[in-house]
This record gives structure tokens, C-alpha cells and sequence, in this order.
């Protein structure tokens, strides 16, 4: 029996077509006549609006036109979303790491010609195109040359719902936190599929969403906009941003300084409420057994009571006497804990900068906990006396220079008074002038049994890079680099203090 190819019906060559469009533009800002006339015509008959095709008109503006297509942009990209009647076709999208989009796949096998083998919407499957198209045309399509602070206010909204696309809250790819899109809230958070595997995700997106980010803000007279205090309120936190102001903030005044101080203040703010949720149960100390219980009620342990006096059981009566309560140990060992963080202030590490400053502030209200924060360069400086306010913190760091940890530790040696109720947390990308020298005293600093922990990136998404030459000694040593998302270093320090 010859099997047959069978010829590709209306619906793929409008598929095609708004692909096609999508290609060319992207690569060539240059409007083609005959490919933009053909998917108005696509997006047209389809029933969805002319503006989709129009890169200048932002999704947000859109979903304020046609609030419907908001349930559309949801999950518009993950598996569940890209063939919702059709279980096969999930497994298919799931299994091929390239099929990031759910691109349509041929049939393999026989086909009985009597039997629809092909169940797809082929309808539906043009519209989701168009959809598509936007939302990529819209996010990876920058341009170049000046930017204001509407167009980053209307990129980072568009990323935002390319996120939602993808399945995931916006700014999760991004590695940071975005407010609500300006100008229409969102009806949803993108979480209502299948929950997306983002070890996969933010490696191979993150990165790329964050350069184009970065690009946009290089590129936008900051300065100007922050003179203006109706632009500067059109700016949308993210870590890019808050970079270039922390630059940049020695060269502002008057207004301009006050909006950057405001912008800046908005972002801690914003990172702090994830954070502080990750250390609020931590508990200081371990539980101390020679201190009596208290013998109040929410100290009082029913499930050993009633074990304990089960042999007072009744069974005539079927009645529990009780005639001795148990409580719960509840004090803690009162020795103070010192957490010692140092921070690589250099350029490259300016997240793991603005992460940790902020979680030390959150470990040193906990009770019983001494935090004392460095930051360095070629010089060091001891930040301990702003710990408790962030902000204030990291209006005192001084991006950019070189590193040179030796004089960090000259100034962090001295805070240790115990070395086995002392934890150190070195932040850095360790690309060190004088490698040798600080090895030499961080391993002095374990022996004597303080607690080292050598971090290499401390983001939101969990990206860096480590100098090979520490990583290999730190793992020789015992105390592995940590590196990866801030939740690990959170565990880490929960898990010392509760000790």
C-alpha cells in the first residue's frame, strides 16, 4: 500500500504566512508589502484585531480592548495551551526540548485514510500563530537607537506576558519581580497549566531576556527621565535598571536623585516581601531541654498525653483519665549567633549585591543574631551600622573596580570571636588579584571551625559564574561553592542558626 502525503490545506499556508512575517521582521525591521498585506488579511478573517500586527501597539493595550484574549496569552506557549484536545499531542511537546512553542508536528505512522488520524483544531492552530507572533515580535524585537521610559515601561510589560505565555509568573524568567503591567492589571498569573519546568526555562530564556532588558536601559537617557517626575513614575524596578542607578547615582540631584532614590526604594521593598516570607519560620537556636516547659496551654503536647495515659483508659465508661499533662520544651539556647556577610561589590556580582544586602537586613532583625555586612573592592568597607535598612545600604556601595578579597578579610578577622557560633558568607565571582593569600586565610578561617560558606551567585534566577581555580579548592576543602537561586543560601543559613 503507498501512502500518501496529503497536500497542506488553507489553514497551514496562513499558518506559514504569519510565521514567515514574523521571521522577516525580526531579522530585518523593513515592513515586506506582500507579507504584511497577506497576514492582515490572515489575522482579519480569523476575527482578531488589525493592531496585532502593529509592534508599536503594546499586548497590555490590546487585553484592554479585547479583555478575552487575556485567557488566550495564558499559557499560550506550554504544552496544555498548545493542544488543549489532544492528551498525544502533550506528550509529543514535552518529550522535544526544541519544541519551546509548541511548533505543530507532522503525523508518523500509517494513516487509515477512512479515519481523521489528525484530531488538531487546524483553525484554532492559525489564531494561536497570530498570538504567538505578537508576543515574540513585540519582546525580541528591540530596534536600537535612544530609548524613553514608556517604551522599557512597555517592553517589560511585554516580557511579562511572554512569561504568561510560557506558563509562568511575570518576571520569573527574568529573574526578578515586576509590578502589574501599567495601564491593564492582569487577570491572571500564567500558572494555570502545567506548572513549567523552569531549570530548563531560565538557562536558556533568562539570560536572553535579561540582556535584551539590560540593552533598553542602556540605551534610555536615564538621566532625563528621572528629571521628569511623570516619566520617572512610568518606570517599572528591575535589576537592570537599579544597576545603571547605583552607577549613576553619584552624578544625580536634585529631583533626579530623589526619583532614583524612590525607584531604588520600590525594588527593595518589592524583593524583601519574597524574602522575608523564605526566613520568616526561622527559628534561632537550638531547643534547650534543661529549661523546664512552661505549663501553658499552646505549650501543652496532647498527642504524648493521651499516649501517655492511655493505661487510664476506661473501657466501661469509654472515658480518658488524665492524670498527668505534658508540655513542650520550647526555650532556645540563648548563645548569640554571628552572621558575617562579604560582598564582592565589582560590577559583575551587582544582584548578588543588592540579594544579599537585603537578606542581611531580614537575618539581623531575628532575635539573638549579631549581622555584620562587608562590601569590597580594591578597598572594603564595613556597612554593619546600616545593616537594619537596605536601602541605605546600597546607597553607600560604590559599583565597579577590581577585587581584591585580602582586605575584606582583613576587616571581617576581627568580628570573630567565637569561630563555632560565627558563620562567614563570602559573595563573589572569585576572580581574585591575590588568590593565594585569601585561599590560605578562608581555609584558616574553616579549620578553626568557623562556618564558611563561599557563595558564587546569590540572583533571583540563579546565574553566574565562579573563577575554576577557587571551585576546585573550595571542593577539595569540604565547603563547595554555593551557587544557584537565593532560596539555597536561605536554607543554608536557616539550617546554621537552628543548630
Amino acid at each position: 500500500m503507498t501512502e500518501t502525503t496529503p497536500a497542506p490545506d488553507a489553514h497551514d499556508h496562513r499558518r506559514q504566512v504569519l510565521y514567515w512575517r514574523l521571521l522577516a521582521r525580526l531579522f530585518d525591521p523593513e515592513e515586506r508589502a506582500s507579507l504584511e498585506a497577506a497576514s492582515l488579511a490572515v489575522v482579519e478573517d480569523i476575527g482578531l484585531p488589525a493592531a496585532l500586527l502593529d509592534p508599536q501597539v503594546s499586548i497590555d493595550s490590546i487585553v484592554q480592548r479585547h479583555p478575552d484574549l487575556a485567557a488566550e496569552l495564558d499559557g499560550l506557549m506550554t504544552p496544555d495551551g498548545a493542544h488543549p484536545q489532544d492528551d498525544s499531542a502533550e506528550t509529543d511537546v514535552r518529550t522535544d526540548p526544541q519544541d519551546a512553542t509548541g511548533a505543530d508536528r507532522a503525523p508518523t505512522g500509517p494513516q487509515d485514510p477512512t479515519v481523521d488520524a489528525d484530531p488538531r483544531d487546524r483553525a484554532a492552530e492559525v489564531r494561536r500563530a497570530a498570538l504567538v507572533s505578537k508576543v515574540l515580535l513585540n519582546v525580541f524585537a528591540t530596534g536600537s537607537g535612544a530609548v524613553s521610559a514608556g517604551q522599557l515601561a512597555r517592553w517589560q510589560s511585554d516580557a511579562g506576558w511572554l512569561e504568561r505565555a510560557l506558563g509562568c509568573a511575570p518576571g520569573d524568567l527574568r529573574g526578578g519581580r515586576t509590578g502589574a503591567p501599567g495601564g491593564v492589571a492582569p487577570t491572571g498569573t500564567g500558572l494555570g497549566g502545567a506548572t513549567p519546568d523552569l531549570s530548563r526555562l531560565i538557562p536558556q530564556i533568562g539570560p536572553e531576556l535579561g540582556a535584551l532588558e539590560a540593552d533598553l536601559v542602556k540605551r534610555m537617557r536615564l538621566r532625563e527621565v528621572l528629571a521628569d517626575p511623570q516619566l520617572a513614575a512610568r518606570l517599572t524596578p528591575s535589576m537592570s535598571l537599579i544597576e545603571q542607578l547605583l552607577r549613576d547615582k553619584n552624578n544625580l540631584s536634585g529631583v533626579a536623585l530623589a526619583n532614583a532614590k524612590a525607584l531604588i526604594r520600590r525594588f527593595v521593598d518589592e524583593v524583601a516581601q519574597v524574602l522575608r516570607t523564605q526566613v520568616e519560620k526561622t527559628s534561632v537556636g537550638a531547643i534547650d531541654r534543661s529549661v523546664p516547659p512552661k505549663r501553658v496551654f499552646r505549650n501543652l503536647d496532647l498527642d504524648r498525653t493521651i499516649w501517655k495515659n492511655l493505661t487510664n483508659y476506661s473501657p466501661e465508661e469509654e472515658r480518658l483519665y488524665v492524670d498527668r499533662l505534658y508540655y513542650r520544651h520550647t526555650a532556645r539556647k540563648t548563645t548569640p549567633q554571628r552572621l558575617i556577610v562579604v560582598v564582592d561589590q565589582s560590577g559583575s556580582m551587582v544582584d548578588s549585591m543588592v540579594n544579599c544586602t537585603i537578606l542581611a537586613s531580614i537575618f539581623a532583625g531575628l532575635p539573638r543574631v549579631d549581622v555584620h555586612l562587608i562590601a569590597y573592592d580594591t578597598q572594603a568597607l564595613d556597612l554593619t551600622p546600616w545593616v537594619h535598612d537596605p536601602f541605605e545600604t546600597l546607597l553607600r556601595t560604590n559599583l565597579g573596580g577590581g577585587t581584591d578579597g585580602t582586605v575584606a578579610m582583613a576587616l571581617a578577622q576581627p568580628k570573630i570571636a567565637e569561630p563555632r557560633n560565627t558563620v562567614v558568607v563570602w559573595i563573589s565571582d572569585f576572580y581574585e588579584w591575590q588568590s593565594q593569600p585569601l585561599f590560605d586565610s578562608m581555609a584558616a578561617l574553616h579549620r578553626s571551625g568557623t562556618r564558611f560558606i563561599p557563595v558564587g551567585s546569590v540572583t533571583s534566577s540563579g546565574r553566574g559564574s565562579v573563577n575554576p581555580w577557587f571551585r576546585e579548592r573550595f571542593k577539595d576543602l569540604g565547603t563547595p561553592v554555593l551557587s544557584g537561586h537565593i532560596r539555597k543560601l536561605v536554607h543554608e543559613l536557616k539550617t546554621f542558626l537552628a543548630s
